[in-house]
């Protein structure tokens, strides 16, 4: 079957009564896999926000407030729920092949929007942004948001994933470090041209400062246009003020960089 071709769809309940929601099944490298669109009731000329959710499994899960949210800034949004979730089939890999699931999620969400389309990715998504926008030449911008980007890095961060990480990837990046170096993306960047935006509470321990500083770093060594906005006060999960106030200034950042 078609990679990216809609399967079924179906209502949703929304939180936003400004905002209409369905659950959509799509076709990915021979797989089933769901994900949720967000599109603003009043019809217009609107932009796609691929949004690329955090954790693993029911962990992060795509929340319907969250995307609800950013449809009411005037984009559709699209939220795939990566392979093996929620009914989907397949195994969720932690940016494996189901990296794919992102790949493919962009021309599902061109069929709602005007054909641009932003990337916007919360802690594991960082890592599913970058890989989709080294896989496509057709992104508008990438927000990454509390980002991975190196897995070798998640590794040792955070022992509670640690052997989540080693039934996945076949072991440690002491004995299975082609599997870690194969979900990297850094080495790659130099495939894209969209202009970044590195979202980072400096508190954060979920998702240490130091990822986002690797991927700037990766950044300006291929000269690539990107913008920082870290926080010294915030840890992964901002205050529910500051938060709102961040996703509505990095929606008015995407519609920027449309103009440039």
């Amino acid at each position: 079957m078609e990679n990216g071709k809609i399967e079924s769809k179906r209502w949703y309940p929304s939180p936003n009564p400004h905002v209409r929601l369905t659950e959509i099944v799509y076709w990915s490298e021979g797989l089933k896999v769901k994900g949720m669109l967000a599109e603003p009731k009043n019809s217009g000329d609107y932009s796609g926000i691929l949004y690329l959710r955090g954790g693993i499994q029911s962990i992060g899960m795509v929340r319907p407030a969250r995307i609800a949210q950013f449809a009411a800034q005037g984009f559709v949004v699209f939220a795939p729920y990566y392979r093996g979730n929620r009914g989907g089939q397949g195994r969720d890999e932690f940016a494996g092949a189901d990296r794919w699931d992102a790949v493919h999620a962009v021309d599902v969400l061109k069929n709602f929007c005007n054909g641009k389309v932003h990337l916007l990715a919360f802690s594991r998504g960082g890592i599913m942004a970058l890989w989709t926008a080294v896989l496509r030449d057709d992104i508008t911008s990438v927000v990454t948001w509390a980002g991975v980007t190196d897995t070798v890095l998640t590794y040792k961060e955070r022992p509670d994933m640690r052997r989540m990480m080693k039934r996945l990837y076949g072991g440690t990046p002491n004995t299975a470090l082609a599997a870690y170096e194969e979900r990297n993306p850094l080495l790659r960047l130099n495939e894209t041209k969209a202009p970044f935006l590195i979202i980072h509470g400096l508190q954060d321990e979920n998702v240490l400062p130091g990822q986002a500083y690797l991927l700037e770093e990766a950044l300006k060594m291929n000269n690539q246009p990107h913008d920082t906005w870290y926080f010294p006060d915030y840890n992964h999960f901002f205050p529910p003020l500051p938060n709102r106030q961040t996703a509505k200034a990095l929606t008015v950042w995407m519609k920027e960089k449309e103009g440039e």
